[in-house]
């Protein structure tokens, strides 16, 4: 479990309304971003946090203005440095719950660096990427998620830079958790929040979320009723890659290769792949199921907890190496420290 941040009395019970502040939300209307933002304070009111001891911290663009809507502290920083000020803040006071705020131009691009460390140092904090793979503030440039070949005002004859994976660039920077979710269901997105909230270390939920004056449409695939059953398949420890409208389809693994079969043809559940939240191997293909969903036999979507691993947070380990420090050398002193262990004297 995450570090226990003090809760309201339980005589008070919290509504989601007790989080927002009173701020216009400032965002287009229809944008994924206002479901997220109800989504968040639901979850924080069922969690029953102290809104004293939550943090939520943001960089640059749509997703950025959450701060601002949050009856909690935070702060609206840098473009990409939102990871830093996170880590800064929680090596200060190790008791705040906090949460950053992100989307995929503000994480990926100038913030990618700060996103890479900040994952591999494995803070006890939370990170919500929203995804929309588009520039949405600076008015629909393609984004470092846009797939190749995307039209846009800074690409008018299709964007040529291969896309960034999200859930792939997570693995590949050591995430000790890694999810995703989707702004249009609600259940499922209040469910991986707790997810986030409960795991200790740097919980890294990724969001799609539809920009609908720029990107309009982006993810409907995945998450428009008619569709989201044939092209998502909704992870669960321990059961199998089942998916479909009828739930007749799954995921097996061929040798070292996942391909998609037809249940009670030839196949049952049992042949199929298991899901292990603890698996690494397993979790690094599941990031890399980024089919066309248009194209025939293509591997579902993946959607729930995709990756999860115990590891110790750098604070602990910080507080840790200090409190060794001085039960070995005592509290020590500044001045000594300053001047060094050499010094010299000029004749």
């Amino acid at each position: 479990m995450a570090v226990q941040v003090e809760t309201s009395d339980a005589g008070n019970k919290l509504k989601a309304k007790d989080f927002a502040t009173n701020q216009d939300v400032r965002w287009c209307p229809g944008c994924g971003d206002y479901s997220i933002l109800k989504q968040v304070q639901t979850v924080f009111a069922d969690l029953g946090l102290n809104k004293d001891k939550v943090a939520v911290i943001s960089g640059i663009g749509c997703s950025s203005r959450f701060p601002y809507y949050m009856e909690t502290y935070g702060m609206h920083s840098i473009h990409g440095r939102a990871p830093a000020f996170a880590c800064g803040l929680k090596m200060s006071n190790p008791e705040l719950s906090v949460w950053v705020i992100t989307g995929d131009g503000d994480g990926f691009s100038i913030g990618g660096n700060h996103m890479l460390h900040v994952l591999r140092r494995n803070f006890d904090l939370n990170i919500l990427v929203f995804n929309n793979q588009i520039y949405g503030l600076t008015k629909g440039q393609y984004s470092p998620t846009s797939e190749v070949n995307k039209r846009t005002k800074s690409t008018p004859m299709g964007s040529l830079d291969y896309p960034v994976n999200p859930g792939a660039f997570a693995m590949g920077c050591s995430a000790t958790f890694v999810a995703r979710s989707m702004d249009r269901d609600p259940k499922h997105l209040k469910e991986m929040l707790h997810r986030s909230y409960e795991h200790k270390g740097t919980s890294f939920l990724e969001i799609y979320q539809n920009c609908n004056i720029f990107n309009d449409g982006a993810f409907f695939a995945f998450t428009e009723k008619d569709k989201k059953m044939d092209n998502c398949v909704f992870l669960e420890h321990n059961q199998p890659l089942v998916f479909g409208a009828e739930q007749n389809m799954g995921v097996r693994i061929d040798g070292y290769k996942p391909t998609v079969v037809t249940l009670n043809n030839g196949y049952s559940k049992g042949d199929l792949w298991i899901h292990d939240e603890k698996d690494v191997f397993k979790a690094s293909m599941l990031t890399r199921f980024f089919d066309d969903p248009s194209v025939e036999g293509h591997l579902p979507r993946p959607f729930g907890v995709i990756y999860s691993e115990d590891r110790a947070t750098y604070e602990d380990k910080m507080f840790g190496q200090l409190d060794d420090a001085r039960s070995k050398k005592g509290e020590g002193d500044l001045d000594k420290m300053i001047a060094g262990s050499r010094t010299w004297e000029i004749a």
